[in-house]
C-alpha cells in the first residue's frame, strides 16, 4: 500500500514532519492486538470479502487521526450536498424488497458519512463500514446513529480493508455505496474499478467531499496561487488523481451507463472554525513546500501571517470540492 498522502481539505498526518501537526493515538492497539471483533473481511466459507487490503505492510502508518476527523466533521456536514438527497431516495425507494438498506462505506473513518446520511433516508438501514485502521473502525463502530429519519433501526457491522479491488459480486446485495472526502486519494485504475463494481451490481454511489482543486482565502495574498498549485501537484503524485479525481469518476461511470450528477460542496471556514483552519493551513502549505523545495522560505512568512490571521479571526477560506451521485442501471429489471 502507498504511504500516507495528504488531502486537498488537509489532514494531521500519521507521521508528523517539519510543516506537521502530530497525531495523537492514546491506546492505539500494537498490530499483534489490533484486530477488533468484527473489524474484518468475513472468512465464512464461499463468502467473498467487499473490499481487499493494497498491499499493505503490518507497520503501514493509518492515514487519518480521529482528532483530525472530529475537527471536519462539522464543515464536512454543512457543505454536503443535501440537493442530491431526494434523487437518491427516489432510486432507493424503488428497490426491490423490503427489508431495508444495505449501505457500504468505503474508507469510513469514525463514520461520519453514517451520521450525516442515515438520519436523511427512511427505513431500516444496515450500515457495513470499511476502513483499513481498526482504531477508526472502533470510534465508526460505538458513534454510529441507531435510527433512520422514520425511526427505523439502524444496525451497523465493520469490516477492515482499503479500497482495493471491488467486484460487482462484493457488493451483491448492496444498497447503496458511499464515501467521503476518498476520490482524491484514488488511481485512476482504481476508481474505474469502483464504477465497474457499482453499475455491475446495479448499485447507486453517493460519494461526496471530492477536491476540486480550488481555494480561495480572505484576505488575498500574492503567494496564495503559487502554493495551491504547488499543492495540486503534491496530489497527483503517485498516480493519484487529487483535483482530477472527480472529472474521472464522472467519466468512469457515465461510461458504464449510469446518470451521474454533480453539486458543489465546498468548505466555508471563519472564525468559527478557527481550529479546524489553523490544521488545514499547516497541512496545505506543507505539501506544497515538499512539492516545491525553493518555497521554503516565502512559505515560512506566509503561513506565520496566515495564522495570525486565524488566531485573530480575520481569515476566511473557502476550501472548494464537489458530490457525485451516480445512479447505475439497475439490475433485476427494477426501473
Amino acid at each position: 500500500m502507498r504511504k500516507t498522502a495528504t488531502k486537498q481539505s488537509g489532514m494531521i498526518p500519521a507521521q508528523p514532519g517539519p510543516w506537521e501537526v502530530a497525531s495523537v493515538k492514546p491506546g492505539v492497539p500494537s498490530d499483534a492486538e489490533s484486530v477488533i471483533p468484527g473489524a474484518g473481511p468475513s472468512t465464512h466459507p464461499g463468502e467473498r470479502p467487499t473490499v481487499r487490503l493494497r498491499d499493505a505492510g503490518p507497520d503501514d502508518a493509518p492515514r487519518y487521526a480521529p482528532e483530525w476527523l472530529e475537527l471536519r466533521e462539522g464543515p464536512d456536514a454543512a457543505a454536503r450536498a443535501g440537493d442530491l438527497i431526494d434523487p437518491l431516495r427516489i432510486r432507493l425507494a424503488n428497490l426491490p424488497g423490503k427489508a431495508g438498506l444495505v449501505i457500504h462505506d468505503l474508507g469510513c473513518g469514525t463514520g461520519s458519512m453514517g451520521r450525516w446520511l442515515a438520519p436523511r433516508l427512511d427505513g431500516p438501514q444496515h450500515w457495513i463500514l470499511h476502513d483499513r485502521d481498526p482504531y477508526l473502525l472502533h470510534f465508526a463502530a460505538v458513534a454510529s446513529p441507531r435510527s433512520a429519519a422514520d425511526g427505523s433501526r439502524v444496525t451497523v457491522e465493520t469490516r477492515r480493508g482499503d479500497v482495493g479491488l471491488l467486484t460487482p459480486d462484493a457488493l451483491a446485495g448492496a444498497s447503496l455505496v458511499t464515501a467521503s472526502a476518498l476520490l482524491d486519494v484514488l488511481t485512476r485504475e482504481e476508481i474505474e474499478t469502483l464504477a465497474e463494481a457499482c453499475t455491475g451490481a446495479g448499485c447507486p454511489a453517493l460519494l461526496t467531499l471530492s477536491v476540486a482543486g480550488r481555494v480561495e482565502l480572505t484576505p488575498s495574498d500574492p503567494l496564495d496561487d503559487e502554493i495551491a498549485d504547488a499543492f495540486n501537484a503534491h496530489q497527483r503524485r503517485g498516480g493519484l488523481l487529487g483535483p482530477d479525481a472527480v472529472t474521472v469518476a464522472c467519466e468512469a461511470f457515465s461510461e458504464r451507463g449510469a446518470t451521474v450528477r454533480l453539486h458543489p460542496s465546498a468548505w466555508r471556514l471563519g472564525p468559527a472554525e478557527s481550529a479546524l483552519t489553523a490544521q488545514w493551513l499547516r497541512g496545505w502549505v506543507g505539501a506544497a513546500v515538499e512539492e516545491r523545495p525553493e518555497l521554503k522560505e516565502p512559505a515560512e512568512r506566509y503561513l506565520r501571517d496566515r495564522l495570525e490571521a486565524c488566531r485573530a479571526g480575520e481569515l476566511k477560506v473557502v476550501v472548494h470540492h464537489s458530490d457525485l451521485l451516480a445512479l447505475s442501471r439497475p439490475t433485476g429489471g427494477v426501473s
